[in-house]
């Protein structure tokens, strides 16, 4: 007897799953991916272990918060550009403690 592999089709929760981290990510779902339950196992695992927020530059919403709240009982604006960069949240804010 011959023994033959099928691939199964990914799963509807598959498909789904992998959009969502395809969109936290910002990178595409290939459609061969898609195609079988294995190989979309496997790009889901890789992009899984990704951390955006690693490669995210702006300052979290909490920072945000607490700047805004150091602003009122100081009496000063957050600049501007601190709410592009982390970085520079993160200065303000130990600079106007």
């Amino acid at each position: 007897m011959e023994s033959t592999t099928y691939a199964l089709p990914a799963t509807p929760k598959q498909i789904a799953y992998a959009r969502a981290l395809a969109l936290r990510n910002q990178t595409l779902l290939p459609w061969e991916v898609q195609q079988d339950r294995r190989s979309l196992s496997a790009w889901i695992d890789a992009q899984a272990r990704l951390n955006p927020s690693a490669q995210d530059s702006r300052p979290t919403s909490k920072q945000v918060a607490f700047a805004e709240r150091l602003g009122r009982i100081k009496r000063r604006a957050v600049p501007d550009e601190c709410f592009r960069d982390k970085g520079l949240m993160s200065k303000w804010i130990d600079g106007n403690k």
